[in-house]
C-alpha cells in the first residue's frame, strides 16, 4: 500500500487547526470497501491508530485497524464462532450494534448484539440508564461479552463493559474558533471532505445540495424531503454519518414506534434521536390515520398529544426514488413531483416540508467523487451538529436580516427560515455570514420551498397554493424572484389547469376523487380508488344471522368481524378452546384483524384449560403475543374461567359476534402445499352459525 500524500493548503490548515480531529479519507475508503461497519465506527478506529501523516506510522496504524476489525468485529455469518470464542475464553471484546429491550414475561431487560447472534445477553441497569438510545434503536459500541458459568441462571452471556463509539467530550467554543480560521469556501470544502467527497469535482450548486442533506442533523424539527434516482446516496447521511440519526427502512410506521406507546408509557423514536429518516418512503405502510395526524402535529411545531403533551426536537427526513423522467412529470397535467410519496401523505403533510432537495440533480455514487485527502473525523462534525441542534437557535438572526416578498405565506416563511438557519449552523457556526453569502443561502432556501409549493398548487383543484412566485429583497432593497430550474417556463406546472369540483349526475363520487388526484397509471389509479373508498362515508352496519356450510370458503375474521370494529377501544373474546397449537394460531390471526383497526387499545381473552394443557408452554406463547401487541400499542389480558361454555366476541361499541364454533371453524388443510393452506379466505370451513347483533344496552 502507498500512503505518501502531498498535503494541499486545506489539508495543512485542517491539521494545524483541528489537530487530532482529522483523518485521511482515502484510508477510510480502503477499509470501507471490505465491511459494512458505519463510517463513524471506522473513523473511530482510524483516529485511534492512524493519527499521523507519516507513511510508516500509517502503515502500522492500518494494520492495527484491520487487526482490530478482524479480532473484534463480528460478521453475521460468524455469530456461532463468536459465541464459542466467549464460551472458550471466558470473555471477549466486540465492536457491534447493541440493542436493549424489556421482556415482560421475564420481567427484565435483555441486550442483543446485532451480529453476535444472541437475543438474551444479560445487561446491568447502569448501562441502559446512562445511555437511553440503547433502548430505542440501539448504538454501536465496544462491548465486552463475558460467559456466565452459573447453571441456575437462564442466560449464557452478559455485558461486562460497554463503551459507546463516539466522542466522550466536545468543546463547541474550540470548534467555532477553529472554523473562524478558515474562509467560508475553505470550510465548505472541509465539510464536503469530511463526508468523503472531493469538492474540486463538484459544482457550486451541487455543493449546496450536499450541505442541504445535512440540514436535518443540525436544525431541530426540520422537515426534509429528497426524491430522485437510485444510487445517489440519499440515505447515507442518516444511516452512517451520525450516531444521533436513525433510519427506518420500509415496514410499518406506527404511532407507538414513532411517537408514544401508551401501553408502556414511553416516548418513541422522536424522543431519542436528532433525526428520524424514512428510507424508500413510498414503501412505508401507515395504516392508522391517527399516525398521520400526530405526524402532522409534530411536523408543525415539534409537539403532539397522546394523553400527555410531548415536546421533542427530532427532525424528519423522507427520502425515496423517482423512476419517471423529471421533464415528463413537470410537463404532465396529471402528475407532480410528489408522485412517489405514499397515498396517506396528503397536502397537509406536504405543506409542512421545509426543503425539497432535487435528487435528480445529484450524481450517482462512484469512486470518481470520493476524496483522498484530509477531513474532520465524522463523529466530531456529528457532535457539533448535535450540540447546535440542542443549544443553538439562529432564527432571530435570520428574521432580522431577511425580508421576503408578498407571495411568501406562513409555512413558506417558516420553512425558508429554518433552511437558512441550518445553512448558518453548518457553514457559519462562529458568527454571521457576509451579505453575499447570506443571500446565496436565502435563494437556495426559497427555491427549496417553492418546489414544494409548486407541486401542491399543481395537485390542488383550487387556488389555495397559487402564490408560487416566491421572492426576497436583497441588500440593495431590490426584489428578487426565485425559480426552480426544472419548471422554469413550464406552464403545465406554473399554470396548472383546474379540475371542476361539481359532480355530474352520471358521475360517481369516487370517479370525481380519482380525477382530482390526477392519476393515470393502473397502479396509481388503484391506489387513488382505494383512497377514495377511505374518504367515502362508512357503510351502515346491520345485524346479520347466517350459516357457514361445510366446505364453504371466503369466510375470514376480517370479513366477519372486521367491519364491526369501527370506533372500538376494547374487544372481549370468550372462547373455551384456545389450547392447541392451531387454536392459538387462530387467536393470533384474530388479533391481526383487531390491530388493523387503529382505535382498539385492549383485547381481553376469557378462556379455560383442561388437565392435559401444557400451561408453561401456553403461557410462553401468550406472553410472546402480549409483547408483540404492545409494540403496536394494544394491551392483551388473558383470564381463566372454570365455567365457560359460550363462544362470543363482545365489542365495546355495542356489537356482539357469536360464531357457533368460536374461532376454530376452519378445516385442517389437506396439505401445507395446497390452496388455502396460508390464505384463509381460500381455506375450507366447518359447518357453523354466525349471529351478529347489537346488545340491548347499546
Amino acid at each position: 500500500m502507498q500512503f505518501e500524500m502531498e498535503m494541499d493548503d486545506l489539508d495543512s490548515k485542517l491539521n494545524e487547526t483541528f489537530d487530532g480531529k482529522v483523518v485521511r479519507k482515502d484510508l477510510l475508503h480502503r477499509i470501507k470497501k471490505g465491511t459494512n461497519v458505519p463510517t463513524f465506527v471506522l473513523e473511530f478506529l482510524l483516529a485511534r491508530y492512524c493519527a499521523s501523516n507519516e507513511p510508516a506510522e500509517i502503515q502500522a496504524g492500518m494494520e492495527a485497524v484491520l487487526a482490530t476489525l478482524d479480532e473484534n468485529y463480528v460478521r453475521p455469518d460468524e455469530a456461532n464462532a463468536a459465541q464459542s470464542r466467549v464460551a472458550t475464553k471466558g470473555k471477549h471484546k466486540f465492536i457491534d450494534k447493541v440493542h436493549v429491550r424489556y421482556v415482560e414475561k421475564d420481567k427484565r431487560h435483555w441486550a442483543a448484539l446485532e451480529n453476535f447472534g444472541s437475543q438474551k445477553v444479560a445487561i446491568a441497569e447502569k448501562f441502559y440508564r446512562d445511555t437511553d438510545r440503547l433502548l430505542e434503536g440501539g448504538i454501536w459500541a465496544e462491548v465486552t461479552i463475558a460467559h456466565n458459568d452459573i447453571d441456575e441462571d437462564k442466560y449464557a452471556f452478559y455485558v461486562e463493559d460497554l463503551r459507546p463509539i463516539q466522542l466522550s467530550r466536545f468543546n463547541f467554543e474550540a470548534y467555532s474558533e477553529g472554523r473562524g480560521k478558515l474562509s467560508r469556501d475553505e470550510w465548505l470544502d472541509a465539510v464536503l471532505r469530511t463526508v468523503g467527497l472531493e469538492p474540486a469535482k463538484l459544482s457550486p450548486r451541487l455543493k449546496l445540495h450536499f450541505i442541504a442533506r445535512l440540514a436535518p442533523l443540525v436544525e431541530a424539527n426540520f422537515n426534509f424531503v429528497e426524491l430522485g434516482p437510485r444510487g445517489t446516496g440519499k440515505s447515507y447521511f442518516f444511516s452512517e454519518f451520525s450516531p444521533y440519526s436513525t433510519l427506518i427502512s420500509g415496514g410499518q410506521a406506527t404511532k407507538a414506534t414513532l411517537f408514544y406507546n401508551n401501553a408502556r408509557g414511553k416516548i418513541g423514536l422522536v424522543g431519542y434521536w436528532d433525526t428520524v429518516a424514512f428510507d424508500e418512503v413510498g414503501g412505508i405502510k401507515i395504516k392508522d390515520p391517527d399516525t398521520i395526524q400526530i405526524m402532522k402535529d409534530f411536523m408543525a411545531n415539534g409537539r403532539f398529544s397522546r394523553g400527555v403533551e410531548i415536546i421533542a426536537n427530532a427532525s424528519m427526513a423522507f427520502v425515496g426514488n423517482i423512476d419517471q423522467s423529471i421533464q415528463q412529470i413537470v410537463r404532465s397535467v396529471k402528475h407532480d413531483l410528489f408522485l412517489p410519496l405514499p397515498p396517506q401523505f396528503d397536502l397537509a403533510v406536504m405543506d409542512r416540508f421545509a426543503c425539497y432537495l432535487p435528487g435528480w440533480e445529484m450524481p450517482k455514487t462512484s469512486s470518481a467523487y470520493l476524496t483522498d485527502r484530509f477531513g474532520l473525523i465524522t463523529d466530531y462534525l456529528a457532535e457539533a451538529y448535535h450540540y447546535q441542534l440542542k443549544h443553538n437557535n439562529r432564527y432571530e438572526e435570520v428574521s432580522s436580516r431577511l425580508r421576503l416578498g408578498s407571495a411568501v405565506e406562513g409555512r413558506d416563511e417558516k420553512g425558508i427560515k429554518k433552511t437558512l438557519c441550518a445553512f448558518l449552523k453548518i457553514l457559519h457556526p462562529d458568527g454571521p455570514p457576509s451579505d453575499e453569502e447570506f443571500f446565496e443561502y436565502a435563494e437556495y432556501a426559497i427555491e427549496s420551498r417553492r418546489r414544494i409549493k409548486e407541486q401542491m398548487n399543481k395537485r390542488k383543484p383550487d387556488d389555495e397554493f397559487a402564490l408560487i412566485n416566491l421572492s426576497y429583497f436583497n441588500a440593495l432593497g431590490e426584489e428578487v424572484f426565485v425559480h426552480c430550474p426544472e419548471t422554469k417556463g413550464v406552464l403545465a406546472t406554473l399554470e396548472p389547469s383546474r379540475r371542476q369540483l361539481s359532480v355530474d349526475s352520471n358521475e360517481s363520487e369516487n370517479d370525481t376523487i380519482a380525477e382530482l388526484n390526477f392519476k393515470e397509471s393502473p397502479k396509481v389509479e388503484a391506489e387513488t380508488l382505494a383512497s377514495a373508498e377511505r374518504i367515502a362515508p362508512t357503510q351502515e352496519l346491520k345485524e346479520q344471522h347466517f350459516s357457514i356450510n361445510y366446505g364453504d370458503t371466503g369466510h375470514t375474521y376480517d370479513s366477519i368481524v372486521g367491519p364491526y370494529l369501527q370506533s372500538a377501544k376494547e374487544v372481549v373474546v370468550e372462547d373455551p378452546y384456545i389450547r392447541a397449537q392451531h387454536q392459538i394460531v387462530n387467536f393470533v390471526r384474530f388479533c391481526e384483524t383487531v390491530v388493523k383497526n387503529p382505535t382498539v387499545q385492549k383485547v381481553r381473552l376469557i378462556t379455560s384449560y383442561d388437565g392435559k394443557t401444557d400451561m408453561a408452554l401456553l403461557n410462553e406463547k401468550m406472553d410472546e403475543l402480549k409483547q408483540s401487541l404492545l409494540e403496536v400499542d394494544v394491551v392483551l389480558t388473558v383470564e381463566l374461567s372454570e365455567v365457560l361454555h359460550d363462544r362470543e366476541i363482545r365489542i365495546d361499541n355495542g356489537w356482539t359476534v357469536k360464531i357457533g364454533r368460536g374461532l376454530d371453524f376452519y378445516q385442517k388443510p389437506e396439505g401445507w402445499f395446497t390452496i388455502g393452506a396460508n390464505d384463509f379466505s381460500l381455506r375450507r370451513c366447518l359447518e357453523t352459525k354466525v349471529d351478529i347483533f347489537r346488545g340491548s344496552d347499546s
